[in-house]
């Protein structure tokens, strides 16, 4: 049986921290409330095409090609729907299921570390507790998701549906940056997580400012 995906989803010199391992499962799982295929396609090509990332045996099926070609396209999907107003509105109540569902896999997957500083009292409650990862990244990326789902229809209303691709590409990029920070500098999501709420706590002031009186939510 090969390391299985570690704190930080790739292999270091010395021991990671509870620390990091929560920090790469909380960027990842906030990543797929912003855009459920980003981090799932990074784990999953990791896996596949370097040993950067090595899979514990129950979640190996995401470095399948057919779990990768599934998740590209449905990527590429994503991407399409999320930047046309209303279309925009319809997709995120589809993936209300499905980011929090992916969060939950892939903070799992990087609680399935072997060692946590030395010690097994980490890798020994979440053998005994499970659930416990997949419920933490759930709730991330939901929380994420809900953030986004309910400020897009704001900002489409504000700006007659022209802010939805520019608020969108940001988003993708978000996702990106944040998976990418939680595979490769963990303590890096910290950072990123407080540019991500404040950003949309901005975004959402000015478009309520710029809403036309009576204007009905994209």
């Amino acid at each position: 049986m090969g390391v299985p995906l570690s704190a930080s989803c790739y292999r270091r010199p010395g021991r990671v921290t509870g620390m990091l391992v929560a920090l790469t499962g909380v960027g990842l799982s906030a990543a797929a409330g912003l855009n459920a295929y980003v981090p799932f396609l990074l784990v999953a090509l990791l896996a596949r095409l370097t040993d950067v990332v090595v899979l514990p045996d129950p979640l190996v099926w995401m470095e399948s090609w057919w779990a990768i070609g599934v998740g590209t396209v449905l990527l590429v999907t994503d991407v399409v729907l999320d930047k046309v107003p209303a279309v925009d509105s319809v997709n995120d109540a589809v993936q209300t299921l499905l980011r929090p569902a992916t969060g939950g896999v892939v903070f799992a997957a990087t609680s399935a570390a072997e060692r946590v500083e030395g010690s097994t009292q980490v890798t020994g409650f979440v053998a005994e507790h499970p659930w416990v990862p997949f419920v933490a990244g759930g709730a991330v990326a939901l929380a994420v998701h809900a953030v986004k789902a309910t400020t897009r229809p704001v900002v489409n209303a504000a700006t007659g549906g022209l802010g939805a691709p520019v608020v969108s590409t940001i988003e993708d990029g978000a996702a990106v940056g944040l998976s990418l920070a939680a595979v490769f500098v963990p303590v890096l999501v910290a950072v990123l997580l407080v540019a991500v709420v404040a950003g949309a706590v901005l975004v959402r002031r000015r478009a309520r400012r710029r809403r036309p009186p009576g204007a009905a939510p994209g």
